[in-house]
């Protein structure tokens, strides 16, 4: 044990020679500490420092962008088609064309877009916060995607759910009704969705695609538990393009892919959606999954170098997104940014169409994908100057 004063202890930690303490009681005729002599900490005076006196400045840090080579790329689908190509459209949107992995790689040819999810009949389950957002339209999926397109919307998203035989089974005749009366409301390009049943969808598909013909739609989808040799020929005869869906599995997307091509889908009309989890629920494998597809394909691997679309609606399932719980927040807050969240995730990943919901999360994804291309008009951000702060 060393007993020290407490004048010698300070006078060890700072470099002064007279050292007086003002306003110090100390309430003992002297302070005992005790340390192992392993733990004494080498203080050394500032002028016995190694190098002190010498102030070296640091280096000049020069950032460069780590561009990659790449050898493949992405196939470029065009949607929809204006009247000088057959249809209606009042404009096209490309998606895909990549030739790089980072858009500041610069071979980004086309940016992500939006399209918002419109059914054919009322969604009554629908988070409160969707609800209020189209509860006034939802009664006409012709005045929904109006109304989308007003808040946003790239692209309109028809779902006819309707035709599930679990549900109202609406004959594919009357669904395809609704599906020409939207085209009549608005001018963008269109994805109709089916009910998911796989003995209803191959003959919805084929009823949708002739009444819709030369319209570039994107018929939602094909799977591996459909017939989808029906749903090939139908797109191919009538000018549409087709959404090659998976549940997570890489291995199912390139053979699904492989079969679409096979049966005669050209490669420029194919658009794959590997399926998006919600965020707390696999979103992080969903956004492993969408980085692989794109690396590998970029690597050369044909079988998976096309566009991918994800359903980022699917972030309403999760229960932080809609369950009224005080700890959690306000849900008018949190469901929007849930969604939000989740767009931005799949979307960095290399997403190219995002299929959303709320006008708010649709706002705030297209603000941002608007600062990524240069098109946001606002404060000049020199992202480089960051990292030699």
């Amino acid at each position: 044990m060393k007993k020290l004063d407490l004048e010698e202890i300070l006078r060890s930690l700072v470099d002064v020679e007279d050292l007086e303490l003002e306003n110090v009681e100390i309430d003992a005729e002297e302070l005992i500490v005790k340390v192992k002599q392993a733990m004494l900490p080498l203080v050394l005076p500032q002028a016995q420092v190694p190098g002190a006196a010498e102030k070296e400045a640091l280096p000049e840090v020069v950032f460069e962008k780590p561009v990659g080579e790449y050898r493949g790329y992405i196939e470029e689908v065009t949607l929809g088609a204006t009247r000088s190509e057959g249809g209606t459209r009042g404009k096209v949107i490309k998606i895909g064309g990549q030739r790089t992995l980072y858009h500041f790689e610069g071979g980004w040819v086309n940016r992500p877009v939006v399209s918002f999810d419109v059914f054919d009949i009322p969604q009554p389950q629908f988070p409160k916060a969707l609800r209020e957002a189209w509860g006034e339209v939802w009664d006409s999926p012709a005045e929904w995607a109006r109304e989308a397109v007003r808040r946003g919307a790239d692209l309109v998203t028809i779902h006819l759910v309707s035709t599930d035989p679990k549900v109202k089974d609406t004959p594919v005749g009357e669904a395809a009704k609704t599906v020409e009366e939207v085209l009549q409301a608005v001018d963008v390009p269109l994805v109709v969705g089916g009910s998911g049943n796989p003995e209803k969808d191959p003959v919805l598909f084929e009823k949708v695609a002739e009444v819709a013909e030369n319209e570039r739609c994107l018929l939602a989808s094909a799977n591996l538990d459909l017939d989808h040799e029906r749903i090939v020929k139908a797109a191919v005869k009538h000018n549409h393009n087709v959404l090659s869906w998976v549940s997570l599995d890489i291995n199912d997307q390139k053979m699904l892919n492989r079969l679409l091509l096979e049966e005669g889908l050209p490669r420029d009309r194919m658009v794959q959606d590997p399926t998006t989890a919600a965020l707390g629920y696999g979103l992080e494998y969903t956004y492993t999954m969408i980085e692989r597809i794109k690396l590998n394909a970029l690597k050369g691997e044909k079988e998976l170098a096309f566009p991918v679309s994800c359903g980022v609606t699917n972030a309403w399932a999760a229960r932080e997104a809609w369950m009224n719980v005080a700890e959690w927040g306000p849900r008018e807050y949190r469901g929007p940014l849930w969604e939000t969240i989740n767009a931005l995730a799949v979307m960095l990943s290399g997403a190219d169409i995002m299929m959303m919901l709320h006008p708010s999360a649709v706002q705030a994804i297209r603000s941002i994908i608007d600062s990524i291309f240069g098109d946001y008009q606002g404060v000049e951000i020199r992202y480089e100057d960051w990292l030699k702060v």
